[in-house]
């Protein structure tokens, strides 16, 4: 795949090795000559000195050509019109931008760019969902960070220990999606039995996340 990364700093420097070691081929636009200097000296990719949001810049990065673009800069405002020259312009396909200002989701969303992400909305609702857990022994976003996916390790006085899954009260926008128990992997139904020591695989919005965890282990917040 070809990607576009406009942006600069730690943040274009470490997507860039990842992003590199998974076999895209990558172009970095950066209006900074010396970060653009320091990136040519340590990433294959083809580094171009620029502003982003003009599009003769796009242009000379031959942005057309990219199937997806990331727009990373600290400018929310820059991140926005670097997403709408890609769209319109060139009509990439995938095109993402970094949100700064978490209160900016919705105004991208309104004007077409669905693809926004905050770095300090997805921490934050990782560090609420997680703290005071110590059953959830992992979590992970899906839907662009509008649901989780949870694996819930059950303790031995779960309330739900015991009980077929459509005995459970969850709450709506919850469903429990798998079973680990004993290193065997489990597609639940509704008569499947629950047993303590279970690894529940379980996907929720995010507003129905504390009544399920309640459902698994009861009442543990620190």
């Amino acid at each position: 795949m070809r990607t576009c990364i406009v942006g600069g700093g730690l943040l274009a420097y470490f997507l860039s090795r990842s992003l590199l070691s998974k076999g895209h081929s990558l172009t970095i636009i950066n209006r900074d000559r010396e970060e653009c200097e320091w990136f040519a000296r340590r990433l294959r990719a083809v580094i171009v000195h620029g502003d982003g949001t003009h599009p003769a810049v796009m242009e000379d990065a031959d942005s057309a050509a990219a199937d997806s673009v990331l727009a990373i800069t600290p400018h929310d405002e820059d991140n926005y019109l670097i997403c709408q020259i890609a769209r319109l312009k060139y009509g990439t396909p995938y095109v993402f931008a970094l949100l700064n200002d978490p209160d900016n989701e919705g105004i991208f969303q309104e004007l077409g760019i669905a693809s926004a992400y905050s770095s300090v909305e997805l921490l934050s609702q990782l560090i609420e969902q997680r703290i005071g857990y110590d059953a959830v022994t992992n979590l992970t976003p899906l839907a662009d960070g509008k649901a989780n996916l949870t694996e819930v390790l059950m303790p031995q006085d779960s309330p739900a220990a015991g009980r077929a899954v459509q005995e459970l009260e969850f709450p709506e926008g919850c469903l429990i999606v798998s079973i680990l128990r004993a290193g065997r992997a489990i597609i639940p139904r509704g008569p499947t039995v629950l047993e303590a020591a279970d690894r529940v695989g379980v996907v929720s919005l995010p507003e129905s996340y504390p009544k399920a965890l309640a459902v698994l282990i009861g009442d543990r917040v620190v």
